[in-house]
Order: structure tokens, then C-alpha cells, then sequence
């Protein structure tokens, strides 16, 4: 049995999630039946991180276990069949005890807001024509590094063992017309970015204080954070591996 990452990419706007769900379209549903369709055998996939309905996806992660060997040149019989929405972008044969969420050593995710009404950016950044302060939301940004417990900003119905997270990088950057928060951590809750981008918005606006920002944090109370911000603006940007990762495959 030969144990295999599969590396996708994702406009996360017509699914329900990553993660396969009775009765709704998702990534790793159309994925597998994607498999059924040109191999004709089931697959089940793992995935490394999941994202929520609308989440949009640079590079994620499956992995799974398949009898004898797959050609890579099927990864263009796989995508003729996916959606357009959706690509395959690599298959890589791992050691059998590779696991493509255990051993992943971060995340990184970007969410991007625009200011003045453009058409090309409606499905894929959150449209925000207010004025903020950038000065005090970039050190609201820089004092989440400062902490590690975020149940503040885990949506609710979570199971997770612990709400500790990791951030080692927070901040707020202009990348052409749209402003950009950037986070890189070892894991992230569900809601999490979405949670702190949409409270750190209201510092940016000026109806919260950096201290209440910092309030909000400590209390672990998820009902005084804001997770008013929509998926389609936010995207999981890359999962990291430990150097020399995908060099260890027999």
C-alpha cells in the first residue's frame, strides 16, 4: 500500500467546505468522486487543513492510501473531470507514516479587504469603503503575537482538544489595491482569522481600544469577538512541512 500527498488549489465560492459533509458540495467530496470516476476504486482523503464554506485555497493538502502505483500524468485525466474551480497541482509518493495534518509545522492564510468598488475583486475580497486607523489595527496585529490561547475567536460547536495556537506572524500590508492581513501560525481554530479581522476591524473604526482588543483575547469568552466578515475574502495561502519533507518518499 503507497501513501500519497495530493496538493490542490481552490475559489472555495460554490462549496459548502473542505471537508466532505452528507447532502452538500464540497472540495474533498468532488475530489474523491473525481478518483471513482477515472480510476474506478474509492479513495478516502485526508485532509491537511480545512476551510470553511467559501474559503478560498492557494495550496492545501490531501493524503491517502492506494494500491500499487498512480502515473502522475493522471493528475490531467483528474482535473479534465474536476470542476474549474478546483485543480489538482501535484501527487507525491510518501513514506507510509507521512500524515499531511500531524505533520505539517504551519499555516498561513491571508485575508484581503478593498476599499473603492471594483468588480474583478467582489467574489474573492471583502468590499470595506470605511475609513480606519491602519496605524492602530497593525498594533493590534503585532499583540495577537503575544498570546496563545484564541477560544475568544473559535466559533462555537468546535472539537478541539486545546484553543492554543502558535502565531509567529500578524500584520497588516497593502498588496496592490487591497489591504491585507497576514498570519502564520502552527494551527488555526475554526472562524479564527476571520474572527480576529473582523474584531480588529472595529479598532481600525474606532468603536474598540487596543486595550479592549486586548481584552477581548484574555477573556476566552468567543461571544465578544466579531465574526462579521465573510468567507470569500480569506485564503489559506500555504501549509508548511519540515525542510527536506517531500524528499523522503520511496
Amino acid at each position: 500500500m503507497n501513501r500519497y500527498f495530493l496538493e490542490v488549489s481552490y475559489h472555495g465560492g460554490g462549496f459548502a467546505g473542505f471537508q466532505v459533509q452528507k447532502n452538500a458540495i464540497t472540495v474533498q467530496g468532488e475530489v474523491e468522486q473525481a478518483f471513482a470516476t477515472f480510476f474506478r476504486r474509492p479513495v478516502e482523503l485526508t485532509g491537511s487543513s480545512r476551510t470553511d464554506a467559501g474559503v478560498h485555497a492557494l495550496q492545501n493538502y490531501f493524503h491517502f492510501d492506494w494500491e500499487g502505483e498512480i502515473d502522475p500524468k493522471g493528475i490531467y485525466n483528474l482535473n479534465a473531470i474536476l470542476p474549474g474551480a478546483i485543480v489538482i497541482k501535484g501527487l507525491t509518493l510518501m513514506h507510509n507514516g507521512a500524515h499531511s495534518r500531524f505533520d505539517a509545522v504551519s499555516r498561513e492564510y491571508k485575508y484581503f479587504l478593498y476599499g473603492r468598488k471594483n468588480p474583478f475583486l467582489d467574489d474573492r475580497a471583502l468590499y470595506y469603503p470605511y475609513t480606519i486607523d491602519l496605524r492602530k489595527m497593525q498594533e493590534a496585529a503585532g499583540r495577537v503575537m503575544g498570546h496563545t490561547d484564541f477560544s475568544s475567536f473559535s466559533k462555537r460547536n468546535t472539537q478541539v482538544k486545546t484553543f492554543n495556537c502558535r502565531i509567529e506572524r500578524s500584520e497588516w500590508r497593502w498588496e496592490g489595491d487591497c489591504l491585507v492581513y497576514n498570519v502564520l501560525g502552527n494551527r488555526f481554530l475554526r472562524g479564527m482569522v476571520r474572527g480576529l479581522v473582523a474584531t480588529m476591524l472595529q479598532v481600525g473604526r474606532g468603536k474598540m481600544d487596543l486595550e479592549g482588543f486586548e481584552g477581548v483575547i484574555a477573556s476566552k469568552d468567543n461571544t465578544r469577538a466579531d465574526f462579521a466578515v465573510g468567507g470569500h475574502g480569506l485564503f489559506l495561502v500555504g501549509v508548511n512541512y519540515p525542510a527536506g519533507y517531500f524528499g523522503i518518499g520511496r
